[in-house]
């Protein structure tokens, strides 16, 4: 019999070592297939690998940046001067533009005079930039390709426009969207966790038995609603609600993405810190009470310090879901990729980005490679936020 029990023993072990090992093994590998994904962005050039830009071979100019790419092709710049060339208007050209510079029969049937015909207008045009496809480039090519840099850490951060499949080169820029994600985030923290810790308080030392038995199941239920319920009622009840107060022009602003994840946060912090509540001891309830302290001064000096661990995890679990929340931030929060300055604005968040782009995205393209980076980015602001609690959590009272 004894054997027998410790047989078992030793397979219940076995069991255990075994899910904990495969699921440690499982969350490194979704790591390191994150980063190796993303990390490939900066080894690429934001500029389709079949495409090249060139231009006539008596431009002085030997480099572009990506901006000045962009300004061009946008016709915001439309002088050589104004990025360090000639005084001579810039003359764009594109195979959706052709049709300004060549005819059907200058091209063919089946566009095989194409790559002469481009090298012919590149070689007499001294002002013109070219963005075409490879394959339309004439063997004896004599115009000048203009080299483009790689994606760069500092450009991906600290840039400004995120339009990763614009053309001829891609704007890569998450600023927007890192602050975007931290203005939601940071609204929601301010409204979960006071609402949730009050709540929390009063399930554990204030609700008499029976009220908290009825409070504590709603509460749990909350937190099973799927997200896309809480972003329907944000879209149809509190969006019209914010444009209305505010007299906005549209209602899908940071502050509705704030009131939302704040609401969906509440059930998981106001459940694990009440729950971390009810483990204080009644001994040290009854000894501060017999001391002299009142209840408020019992909660505050004994039940949340002796818990402080529980609400601790709490509030990290609740601004874990408000980081990461993708559904119901993406149907209120309007999706603008702008740096936000009030919550009245409407902002883009990095899960919201991911959501809606990744299905877009041809695997392993440019495109697929930036919405990686960005998940590697979210993981980062993640891990610090967890980082930063710990440390708070640890740091003793000055008095202690």
């Amino acid at each position: 019999m004894l054997k027998l029990r410790k047989v078992k023993e030793k397979i219940a072990e076995g069991i255990l070592f075994s899910s904990s090992t495969i699921t440690s093994i499982t969350v490194i590998l979704i790591i390191v297939f994150l980063f190796r994904e993303g990390i490939g962005l900066f080894s690429e050039k934001p500029i389709d690998k079949n495409f090249v830009i060139a231009v006539n071979k008596s431009n002085p100019l030997n480099n572009l940046s990506s901006k000045q790419i962009k300004d061009i092709f946008n016709q915001d710049v439309t002088n050589w001067n104004k990025v360090g060339g000639i005084d001579d208007s810039i003359i764009v050209f594109t195979i959706n533009s052709i049709s300004l510079f060549l005819n059907e029969n200058e091209l063919g049937e089946n566009f095989e005079y194409l790559p002469d015909k481009i090298d012919s207008l590149l070689d007499a045009n001294p002002g013109m930039i070219a963005f075409i496809s490879s394959k339309y480039k004439a063997a004896k090519f004599k115009g000048k390709e203009i080299p483009v840099d790689k994606i760069t850490v500092a450009e991906f951060i600290s840039g400004k426009e995120w339009y990763p499949t614009t053309e001829p080169v891609a704007s890569l820029g998450i600023l927007p969207l890192i602050l975007g994600t931290l203005w939601v985030s940071i609204g929601a923290i301010l409204i979960a966790v006071p609402f949730g810790l009050a709540t929390a308080i009063f399930m554990a030392e204030v609700a008499s038995p029976r009220l908290r038995n009825i409070l504590k199941p709603i509460i749990e239920l909350l937190a099973s609603i799927p997200s896309v319920v809480y972003g329907f009622f944000g879209l149809v009840v509190l969006v019209p609600l914010i444009q209305q107060l505010f007299k906005l022009d549209v209602g899908e602003t940071a502050l509705a993405g704030s009131i939302i994840l704040g609401i969906m946060a509440l059930p998981t912090i106001i459940s694990v810190s009440e729950d971390a509540m009810q483990t204080t001891p009644r001994s040290l309830k009854e000894a501060s009470l017999a001391l002299g302290a009142n209840k408020w001064q019992t909660i505050r000096r004994v039940i949340i310090p002796y818990s402080k661990s529980g609400i601790t995890a709490g509030v990290i679990l609740g601004i874990g879901r408000a980081v990461g929340e993708t559904m119901a931030v993406l149907m209120v929060t309007g999706n603008a990729g702008v740096i936000p300055h009030t919550f009245l604005q409407p902002v883009r968040t990095i899960p919201a980005t991911i959501a809606a782009e990744l299905g877009e995205a041809p695997f392993g393209g440019l495109h697929y490679k930036a919405l990686f980076a960005l998940a590697i980015v979210l993981f980062i602001i993640t891990f610090a936020i967890n980082l930063t609690v710990e440390f708070i959590k640890k740091r003793k009272p000055k008095n202690a």
